[in-house]
């Protein structure tokens, strides 16, 4: 199957051979939702038997066969400035299956069983502009803001409650580009269009580019190469 997100918060999965429509979830129909001022801008994610999307004014599970939803969690307004601009992530911390999930103000970990939030913490950012999607090295989650700064959080499990304890930052603000991890380097497109890479392990910038590049990039990392697609369509 192929599971496509449409601007106008809709979700449909297709037959991957034929391309046939198997389901199709209206979110704004069905969850009486606001339609997202920017769209709806998440990568679903495949997991087992579940999609999960941010979508509906909230992270939302589903049966990937039906379409039919499981739970929701994180719900905000709908707004403007609540719409989503990231996407959920799967990661393994302190043995600890969880989605990561960076809603417009929040950083958060989401039991994907039962829809429970495990963790939170708020993420300053010039109109709630929390843009990339969370990016994990060992058990830290790390994400960067527009008009704001670069986090670097440590996740723990307590007793009965996890906790979110900032362990660094800088002064480097993300923008659209959600950053790649290689070697222990984490490798970030920035605001100002410079490129920037920072040693997780030392906890300190490496180096940043002087040359600036596209608006933004789409990265994915092949073994110690990235490849990075702009705006404009130049790889």
């Amino acid at each position: 199957s192929l599971f496509v997100a449409g601007m106008r918060d809709v979700l449909v999965c297709l037959d991957a051979q034929t391309g046939k429509q198997r389901w199709r979830f209206d979110f704004v129909k069905e969850m009486k939702t606001p339609l997202p001022s920017f769209g709806m801008v998440c990568s679903p994610l495949v997991d087992g038997q579940h999609v999960y999307v941010q979508a509906g004014a909230a992270l939302v599970k589903l049966d990937k066969q039906t379409g039919t939803p499981v739970w929701t969690a994180l719900k905000d307004s709908g707004s403007m400035m609540d719409s989503a601009f990231s996407s959920p992530v799967l990661a393994t911390l302190h043995g600890k299956k969880q989605l990561l999930v960076q809603t417009r103000s929040t950083l958060a970990g989401v039991d994907p069983d039962s829809g429970a939030v495990l963790w939170s913490e708020k993420v300053p950012a010039f109109r709630n502009m929390n843009i990339l999607t969370p990016t994990v090295f060992e058990d830290r989650v790390f994400t960067s803001t527009y008009g704001g700064k670069s986090f670097c959080y440590e996740i723990q499990p307590g007793q009965g409650k996890w906790t979110a304890a900032q362990v660094w930052t800088n002064r480097q603000q993300g923008y659209m580009s959600s950053p790649v991890v290689v070697g222990g380097h984490l490798y970030l497109h920035l605001r100002n269009q410079r490129f920037t890479c920072i040693d997780l392990k030392g906890v300190k910038e490496k180096w940043i580019s002087d040359d600036v590049y596209g608006q933004y990039w789409s990265m994915i990392a092949q073994g110690d190469k990235i490849l990075a697609l702009d705006e404009r369509g130049i790889l």
